[in-house]
């Protein structure tokens, strides 16, 4: 890939650990990067990362998908329109029941801790976007069942609390353990907008105070890579940022929920 100049852009899939080799790497060849989320396993990689791109002239993306996915861009436009009023609530539930104990999910080297790390940032990236702010707090607790199966430093389930600047929270929940949690919830003064399924492939659907949202069912990586080409070749500017100084966010706030779990202290962010 490094020799062939009709390559772009390296995706990097790899499990969470090997991100930070590959998206230098790439840099270095001259290549644009898309990058699985998380950024990376830690801050101090993923500010790396960022670096290394930035020196190298090419952009960083990160494969957030559902930021170009139409039903919850509809959301999103409303909230912005101001048709759900003040945001006063996020509610965020995110989980699967998860398989072999020997995947790389489940190692702590490969991917960097457990659940949030892998479903739960879909419930803090979602709480950013659907609540228009960064958060300025948090606070977390973890529970664990199963210290066979979810190892130290392997985060089976973590509930997390997010405060905002307006004064709005955010309450999310991370799980490795339970199953059929897939739900999004916003509440404003005005109205709300419920999305179930929220990140997955369901398709998404969404309702609110006005009734059902109507809009295109797509492929969700399709549209991520059509609207990525776009934004690496012709220097779009999506409705909600995917670049690597979005991933270092919330590396940022997962770090702090980590610290939040262990210490049971409200961390400042």
């Amino acid at each position: 890939m490094r020799s062939n100049k009709a390559v772009d852009v390296v995706y990097v899939i790899t499990p969470n650990a090997l991100h930070h080799d590959h998206v230098i790497r790439a840099a270095k060849a001259g290549k644009h990067v898309i990058c699985e989320k998380p950024l990376a396993i830690s801050v101090k990689e993923g500010k790396e990362m960022l670096d290394a791109c930035n020196k190298a002239g090419v952009k960083l993306l990160v494969g957030y998908r559902m930021h170009f996915e139409p039903t919850t861009l509809e959301v999103i436009r409303m909230r912005n329109a101001g048709e759900f009023g003040s945001i006063k609530f996020f509610q965020g539930l995110c989980g699967f029941r998860i398989g072999d104990p020997t995947q790389w999910r489940l190692n702590r080297a490969l991917a960097g801790g457990g659940s949030l790390m892998d479903i739960g940032i879909y419930a803090l990236n979602g709480s950013r976007y659907m609540v228009g702010e960064e958060p300025i707090w948090v606070t977390a607790q973890e529970t664990k069942t199963d210290p066979v199966k979810f190892k130290e430093g392997v985060d089976e389930t973590i509930q997390f609390q997010l405060g905002f600047q307006s004064g709005a929270t955010a309450s999310c929940l991370s799980t490795y353990n339970m199953n059929h949690l897939d739900k999004f919830f916003l509440n404003g003064d005005k109205g709300f907008a419920e999305m179930q399924p929220s990140i997955g492939y369901g398709p998404i659907k969404a309702r609110t105070h006005k009734g059902a949202v109507d809009a295109p069912v797509v492929v969700h990586q399709t549209v991520q890579m059509d609207e990525m080409a776009d934004i690496i070749l012709d220097g779009k500017k999506p409705v909600v940022a995917s670049d690597g100084e979005e991933g270092l966010k919330d590396l940022k706030i997962i770090e702090a929920i980590y610290k939040a779990a262990a210490s049971g202290q409200k961390i400042a962010l």
